[in-house]
């Protein structure tokens, strides 16, 4: 866990792990999210602390087998000499300190506490991307504001995604399939690496990167929609109007999954679509007046700098202005003469 930032008070660490390991074992109640969001106002270093312990969280998943068996071991260890090693995997980095290392075991509890059989749900807030390591080895990876139920059996492995995007790279098991299931319709795999986003009940957006899927949008009044197939570079929409499916290149394909690298790629969308993504990223409303909303924007951004974008927009076209409330909420308008 990359160290360099730590300057923070010791509860400062011990609230970024304490964080962490609710956000991968468990949904966030509107209070819970409140109270993260306020947490990270507080401190500018609070957002990069947290995103080190979640990572922190995706890496120990893999050694959950090592876990096992230091647990079994755990009896033969309190019996050994004070001046006994570690096991090399466990060493902490030395500049985050003896705080550091208590912080980073609360997050350890959790793990060695979870059952072999993981059913649980799995929430990201405004602002914040993780990633998480399932039993069976599958990753996924969540954007901002996206809210996963996983359970994996011994006959079927199922993620429900209620509403959100994720990236997923499964791991291969012929005898259990991996289903993703949406509001809008279900993806079914038994090994590859693809992408998922839903936002309305009726939206549904899967993007195939290697592979092959199945997908079954969901059905709208009066409609039957069939199961459609998709393999690498196929990016299937579903929405009310109907299914459509489009074969990407190399660059489009990046392009769409630009949030996994913390970026979001416009290419001549209209401004009122660009701030619609940006604000359900950030979790605030963020907003065009009529007069303004069908300008286009084009270009490779961070998602993590509204600011910056903001700042572009009014270079870019000088007859906009940005206002702020106090609320946070933002509004583009045409700037008076």
């Amino acid at each position: 866990m990359n160290t360099s930032h730590r300057h923070l008070d010791p509860a400062a660490e011990e609230q970024a792990a304490l964080w962490a390991a609710r956000l991968d074992g468990s949904a966030l109640s509107a209070a819970d999210r409140a109270a993260l969001d306020a947490w990270l106002a507080e401190n500018p270093a609070h957002r990069p602390l947290l995103s080190s312990y979640c990572q922190f969280s995706a890496d120990l998943e893999q050694q959950l087998p090592l876990l096992e068996g230091i647990k079994d071991l755990s009896a033969e260890s309190r019996k050994a000499p004070k001046t006994a090693q570690p096991h090399p995997w466990l060493r902490w980095p030395t500049l985050a300190g003896a705080m550091l290392t208590a912080a980073a075991a609360v997050a350890l509890v959790f793990w060695l506490g979870r059952p072999a059989r993981q059913s649980t749900d799995i929430a990201s807030p405004a602002a914040h991307r993780q990633a998480v390591t399932l039993a069976d080895g599958t990753r996924v990876e969540l954007n901002a504001r996206t809210s996963l139920r996983i359970e994996i059996g011994g006959a079927e492995r199922r993620v429900r995604l209620a509403d959100g995007e994720a990236f997923f790279s499964v791991s291969k098991d012929k005898a259990r399939p991996f289903y993703v299931e949406t509001p809008a319709g279900s993806v079914r795999v038994t090994g590859t690496t693809f992408n998922v986003r839903t936002a309305l009940p009726s939206f549904l957006e899967v993007t195939v990167v290697e592979g092959s899927v199945l997908v079954r949008p969901g059905e709208a009044p009066g409609k039957t929609a069939s199961p459609v197939a998709l393999t690498r570079g196929n990016q299937l929409s579903s929405d009310a109007q109907g299914v459509a499916v489009q074969a990407l290149s190399e660059r489009d394909l990046e392009n769409s999954l630009a949030w996994r690298r913390g970026q979001i790629v416009f290419a001549g969308v209209p401004l009122h679509a660009a701030l619609a993504q940006l604000a359900r990223y950030h979790g605030r409303s963020i907003t065009a007046s009529a007069d303004v909303a069908e300008l286009r924007v084009g270009g490779r951004y961070s998602l993590d700098d509204l600011d910056g974008f903001l700042a572009g927009l009014e270079q870019s076209f000088p007859t906009v202005r940005v206002t702020r409330d106090p609320d946070g909420s933002v509004r583009v308008i045409r700037r008076l003469e």
